[in-house]
């Protein structure tokens, strides 16, 4: 059996205009899915995005201003709630769980609070997608143009630990490798011990915070930051496909559930449930 899939998006997400919960349902049911948690995006920083990056997502652009500065708009926590009782009562025999993803929730955490007390969130996950850079705010790849790849990425898991001591918000450190999707294609490989005691300190704060970490399949996680989790207190998994159409749903997660194998962690008692060590 597939593990549970703990960080999907939908047309809830502002920032996908393919996603869609009732096929994501019924691609979970097709594939063997057990549950699925459609974490949407709540995000409140401001964010300068590159010209690439627009012009390569019209739908994010929408959200932009002339300086390229994305505002999301508000989440409509009432509707979302309501489309999942209604995949809840078509889909019977699938537990699907309702969520967040939240940017950056120790920058915001009145406005957080808010979303959060307008009903039930079955699993919430906290995400660190960029840092401030004097009053702007950037996510990669434009942290790798203004600092280079290396220092942002240290940059980046430095902050992680403020992330965790602000915010009681959220249960899952989602993505904790997230630079390494804009890593730039033709450079150096990446190597994780270039990195090692960066990726330590993050990781034993979100071990030390009672966090859960996610194995995020959207880049497959080195095997050495498994067991630097292990080694720094963390006791528990969550999966996450990141997926934001149904296509999707789930990808790599046979073989992310085999690289938790091997680092000792195993399924609970339910499918929904973290994995264990």
């Amino acid at each position: 059996m597939l593990p549970a899939d703990s960080h999907v998006h939908s047309e809830w997400s502002w920032d996908t205009n393919i996603g869609d919960m009732e096929g994501t349902c019924a691609r979970a049911v097709a594939i063997g899915v057990p549950a699925v948690a459609f974490t949407e995006h709540l995000d409140h920083v401001v964010w300068t995005a590159d010209r690439g990056t627009l012009e390569e997502s019209p739908h994010l652009a929408s959200f932009a201003d002339g300086r390229g500065r994305v505002t999301a708009p508000a989440f409509d926590a009432a509707g979302y709630l309501a489309a999942v009782e209604r995949c809840r009562d078509r889909f019977p025999g699938l537990r699907i769980l309702s969520g967040l993803e939240i940017g950056e929730p120790h920058l915001h955490v009145e406005a957080v609070a808010d979303v959060l007390s307008a009903g039930r969130f079955d699993r919430v996950l906290g995400s660190l997608h960029g840092l401030p850079v004097g009053p702007e705010f950037y996510e990669p790849p434009m942290l790798f143009e203004h600092f280079g790849r290396e220092r942002a990425l240290r940059l980046y898991l430095r902050r992680i630990p403020a992330v965790v001591a602000g915010s009681d918000a959220f249960a899952v450190f989602a993505h904790i490798d997230y630079p390494l999707r804009f890593w730039p294609v033709g450079a150096a490989p990446f190597d994780p011990f270039a990195y090692e005691e960066e990726f330590r300190l993050a990781l034993r704060a979100v071990a030390d915070g009672g966090r859960v970490l996610e194995l995020n399949s959207r880049v497959p996680l080195c095997p050495e930051i498994l067991r630097w989790w292990r080694e720094e207190g963390g006791t528990a998994l969550s999966f996450g496909s990141d997926a934001h159409h149904p296509a999707g749903l789930a990808g790599g997660f046979r073989e992310a559930a085999h690289a938790a194998e091997a680092h000792g962690f195993r399924p609970g008692r339910h499918p929904w449930d973290f994995w264990t060590s």
